[in-house]
Order: C-alpha cells, then sequence, then structure tokens
C-alpha cells in the first residue's frame, strides 16, 4: 500500500509541475504588476485555458498534500 501511494505521489508531483508550467506567464516585470494590478481593478478575468489550468492546480495540489500527509503518516 505505501509502494503504491508512493508511486501515485510521484505520478501526482508530475503532474502537478505540468499544469504550473503550463500556465501562462502573469507578470513582466514592473510593468506587469501596473497592468495586472489595473487588470484586477476594472474586472479582467482568467480566460480559457488559463482558468482550467488554474483549477487543475489547486486541485492537484490538494491531492498531493493529502497523499504526502498520509504517506507521512503510514511511514511513522
Amino acid at each position: 500500500m505505501i509502494t503504491g501511494l508512493m508511486i501515485f505521489d510521484g505520478i501526482l508531483s508530475v503532474l502537478l509541475i505540468g499544469a504550473v508550467v503550463l500556465q501562462s506567464s502573469k507578470s513582466a516585470g514592473m510593468s506587469g504588476s501596473i497592468a495586472g494590478g489595473a487588470e484586477a481593478i476594472f474586472g479582467g478575468k482568467k480566460k480559457g485555458l488559463d482558468e482550467v489550468l488554474a483549477k487543475i492546480t489547486m486541485i492537484l495540489g490538494l491531492v498531493f498534500a493529502v497523499v504526502t500527509l498520509a504517506l507521512v503518516k503510514l511511514t511513522h
């Protein structure tokens, strides 16, 4: 069981890295932070694939954390 969870944890980590790398960049230095703030004020929203990838990243991160905590609990 522990070996299976370790393999699943490894697969989750690769998927999580992939989801983060596939997301588009949010800023380009100082000008990006200014534009990002203005976009948030005027109701700018994430579009299409970025929104889906953000949700997938949150879900994968949560599942990864739960599996990792379960592994720690089982091994000690």
